[in-house]
């Protein structure tokens, strides 16, 4: 798996590749966790180059959310989810606690 971040001027975009699974799960909550202690809360999540999410993967995704959006100060954002990834999602119930967009532009233009 390889992450890369862009920094905007209203959140960052943390850009995920390859698989998400319980070997590297700890490597996308690292770099989530970075962000949070920098104070960033505003963070999209580019899943167009995830071929396979686990449940390692999707709890760090909950968890970065309860973060973001504790006192109000943020919130994690889905772009280009691949329909695999949603399906999980959908199956898993959520699909209500995320924001998701069509592409990592039309996300950034929600902040």
């Amino acid at each position: 798996m390889k992450i890369t971040t862009s920094q905007f001027k209203r959140c960052d975009v943390l850009h995920i590749t390859d698989r998400v699974d319980s070997s590297t799960a700890p490597q996308m909550n690292t770099a989530i966790e970075s962000l949070l202690e920098s104070g960033r809360y505003h963070i999209i999540l580019d899943l167009a180059g995830v071929t396979f999410m686990s449940s390692a993967g999707l709890r760090v995704m909950i968890n970065a959310q309860k973060a973001c959006k504790q006192y109000n100060r943020g919130q994690v954002v889905l772009a280009a989810v691949p329909a695999n990834i949603y399906s999980a999602l959908d199956l898993a119930g959520f699909i209500p606690l995320f924001s998701l967009f069509p592409d990592v532009t039309t996300a950034v233009g929600s902040f």
